[in-house]
């Protein structure tokens, strides 16, 4: 059974085998499994752990206007504190207004070790040059492997799902200051399960104080706090 499922684990053979009228222990069906080779190196899911505090990862956000008109939402997520880094709007995500985003994102000797990106055609060639140019390992994922980029389609399903999804965005100067509000927020406010429920900018516990309420993005959300 263990060579002919290599996908079984312990419990789903032992279980096979109880149904067929065998009485043994689960660990008497571990210790006899075939064990297979591991793979020669690490997993991309190990990379992504081991490596989080330099990692950054990209990715666009198409968002349609009131009249129909179609926006670009560029963002950057560091991978350690799952900080949303930077964005920014364009009706045209060019291979050089990319290129320049990287710039203004990552001044000085601000830029991460790695940057983790899908394939989208507009991280043409004169990006590819910047990010080296940086020192930045430009690490594309495979083709239709979203997951490969787990961090930031996060961030963009949680952007549309918290915000985009219920707001009518009116141009490009309405979206930048939706999302400029919306970060203020995720940075700052907004807890994650992967942070043991903190925010990524390290919200201090209030233990004193009278709480009170300010509304985000017009009372879609809320921020609270003690006084």
């Amino acid at each position: 059974m263990s060579r002919e499922n290599p996908l079984w684990g312990a419990p789903r053979i032992h279980g096979e085998l109880l149904k067929l009228g065998f009485e043994l222990a689960e660990s008497t069906v571990s210790k006899y499994m075939i064990r297979r080779r591991r793979p020669p190196s690490q997993s991309w899911r190990t990379f992504l752990r081991n490596h989080a505090e330099r990692i950054a990862a990209i990715d666009l956000c198409l968002v349609p206007t009131v009249n129909f008109e179609r926006l670009f939402a560029f963002v950057i997520i560091g991978h350690g504190r799952r900080q949303l880094l930077w964005f920014a709007v364009t009706r045209d995500p060019t291979a050089e207004w990319l290129a320049q985003q990287i710039v203004e994102a990552f001044p000085w000797q601000t830029a991460p070790t790695y940057l983790v990106r899908d394939n989208d055609g507009a991280y043409g060639r004169i990006f590819r040059r910047k990010v080296r140019a940086m020192g930045i390992r430009d690490r594309p994922i495979a083709p239709r492997s979203p997951w490969q980029n787990p961090y930031a389609e996060r961030l963009i399903g949680t952007l549309r799902r918290d915000c985009l999804d219920h707001v009518v965005i009116f141009g490009a100067r309405h979206l930048w200051g939706v999302l400029t509000a919306y970060s203020r927020y995720y940075n700052q406010t907004r807890t994650h399960l992967s942070l043991d429920k903190d925010a990524p900018l390290d919200r201090l516990i209030q233990r004193r104080g009278a709480i009170i309420a300010a509304p985000v993005l017009s009372g879609l959300h809320h921020r609270y706090s003690r006084i």
